[in-house]
């Protein structure tokens, strides 16, 4: 056994004993986290009406399991190294369920926000884990394929949650769509028991506890720094919010240059097939999930479909991510992680463009599914080599912090993405509403109080259009035309993060033959003895 401190190399086979066994136990249990994640989004206009909330309530209630997943990831992701990834993967399935009970009785929105960050809490225990795992127990090609499809049907899984929410929300309330991954956990928990193997190349290293809470208290504060900063008479709260950010990221980087065995090795973050994997990841899933957000309230507060043909709509981005998933893989290992990449990211930039310019109050299906088309193919692409390149540029007993890495990339991303574009669109929505009731013949006529009701959000603008029936149409035709200004302006900053994830890969990240050098100087480095481990300065 090694000492404390001392690093234990292990080098993971091509494939563990049952391989298909245990990878559909890790696939099912990520699936109980990526459903977790996708369900609220099409709720939201339900949920609006059911609790009359802001449309920042609505952000929080969106983002809220991505805030919860991002901010304990990195940490937990370090606890399942050190202590037991598989403990961790059952105590992960396990608090998912009352944090699904707690959700789908929510007494008012603001239990629903908590319970979604507590749901993303079991899910920061479990699905960082599934990634550590493939790490620990493939390697190789074999290893390629596993996270191919563990992105593939993950992402695949979470885009169906829309669907079978959709369907469920045409027969029971709101709060049913929390209750589906129930039935999905108790199998995920069966498996992992029984399939999951209970050691693979973990840790002896202890915990970084102090820098753990310190990156908690960094993600949390900027994920809600960003939720109010638009928000009425919280500049206090966003300024509290923002201090706490610096103050966390500060003595958290002061933390990991000094701890002798830190939570985030950042000798191993400086290390371009990281770092470069990590930002693009951030950009590939945010984009995703922050298109996903929107989309799901354009849908039904714009073209009025009902949450199953809301739901329905995005099966093409599901079925596109789990066919080009697998040639991902491939273009992988034959191109290199570079070009797969910039294939994605051209996919999503041309997706954004199409959301951009041809989504409209009167925009028929087939303009609707074909940005879906492309952003599966996007995803499909671009998620693979993100996650791949992370996992081959640290050493196994590291695996819980590329796990916690790539699990950064789509919850990071998809908090900040969802935040930053949710906040455009509260933005947007209630600039364009404002300016159409100051042009209004009527606009006299409208008190402080009705005006802030007509622009808190598109749900409220519904409840005040059906107590004043004599303006419906004027009100309903208002807000639509006002949340069409406010997602214009959403889907413009995404196509901005877009081009510079593209410009960032294009000139930073090693061409394929470059890259394997650097994975082959990588490896070399992490298996010398502990003395000469890590030299200084930051990697190539």
């Amino acid at each position: 056994m090694s000492k404390i401190g001392a690093p234990r190399i292990d080098v993971p086979c091509e494939a563990p004993a049952r391989a298909s066994l245990v990878l559909a136990s890790l696939i099912i249990v990520a699936a109980v986290a990526n459903l977790n994640l996708s369900v609220a989004n099409v709720a939201l206009p339900a949920i609006g009406k059911a609790f009359d909330s802001s449309q920042t309530t609505l952000n929080l209630i969106a983002v809220g399991y991505s805030l919860g997943l991002a901010a304990s990831v990195l940490y937990l992701g370090a606890v399942g190294d050190r202590h037991g990834r598989k403990l961790l993967l059952l105590l992960g399935i396990a608090l998912s369920v009352p944090a699904c009970l707690l959700a789908a009785f929510a007494p008012n929105d603001t239990v629903l926000a908590m319970a979604r960050i507590l749901g993303g809490l079991s899910a920061g225990m479990a699905y960082p884990t599934t990634l550590a795992l493939i790490t620990a127990l493939w390697a190789g090609p074999g290893r390629t394929k596993a996270i191919a499809l563990w992105s593939a049907l993950g992402g695949g899984i979470s885009m169906l949650g829309p669907v079978i929410a959709g369907a469920l929300l045409e027969r029971f309330y709101w709060g049913s769509v929390f209750l589906i991954t129930l039935p999905l956990a108790a199998v995920a928990l069966v498996m992992a028991l029984l399939f999951v193997p209970a050691h693979a190349n973990e840790s002896a290293e202890p915990v970084d506890n102090l820098g753990g809470v310190l990156s908690v208290l960094l993600i949390a504060g900027l994920v809600l720094a960003i939720n109010f900063a638009v928000v009425p008479g919280q500049g206090a709260l966003v300024v509290g919010l923002v201090v706490i950010t610096l103050a966390a990221g500060t003595a958290f980087f002061w933390r990991q240059r000094r701890a002798a065995n830190p939570l985030y090795d950042l000798h191993i973050a400086g290390r371009r097939t990281f770092w470069v994997a990590a930002c693009a990841g951030i950009i590939v899933y945010g984009s995703m999930m922050g298109s996903a957000f929107i989309s799901q309230q354009y849908l039904q507060n714009v073209l009025e479909y009902n949450p199953v043909e809301a739901g329905a709509a995005i099966l093409p981005l599901v079925v596109l991510m789990v066919l080009v998933a697998p040639r991902s893989a491939k273009l992988v290992e034959t191109r290199g992680a570079r070009t797969t990449l910039l294939t994605g990211y051209t996919f999503l930039f041309l997706a954004f463009g199409w959301m951009l310019l041809f989504w409209g109050e009167d925009s028929s299906y087939w303009q609707i599914g074909f940005a879906y088309v492309l952003i599966g193919i996007g995803a499909g692409f671009a998620g693979t080599p993100a996650s791949h390149s992370l996992t081959g540029s640290v050493p196994v007993r590291r695996a819980g912090m590329a796990s916690g890495t790539a699990d950064l990339q789509r919850d990071l991303g998809g908090a900040i993405m969802q935040s930053v574009m949710g906040v455009l669109l509260t933005a947007g929505y209630a600039s364009a509403f404002s300016a159409a009731i100051a042009t209004s013949p009527e606009s006299k006529d409208v008190s402080d109080q009705v005006q802030s009701e007509l622009t808190k959000s598109f749900a409220s603008a519904g409840q005040v259009a059906q107590q004043h029936p004599q303006y419906a149409d004027q009100i309903v035709a208002a807000a639509r035309q006002s949340f069409l200004h406010g997602d214009d302006w959403a889907y413009t900053v995404g196509l901005a993060a877009i081009a510079l994830g593209a410009l960032l890969i294009f000139f930073m990240f090693p061409h394929r033959d470059a890259e394997r050098e650097l994975l082959r100087r990588y490896y070399s480095e992490d298996s010398a003895p502990a003395a000469t481990e890590r030299p200084s300065g930051p990697g190539a």
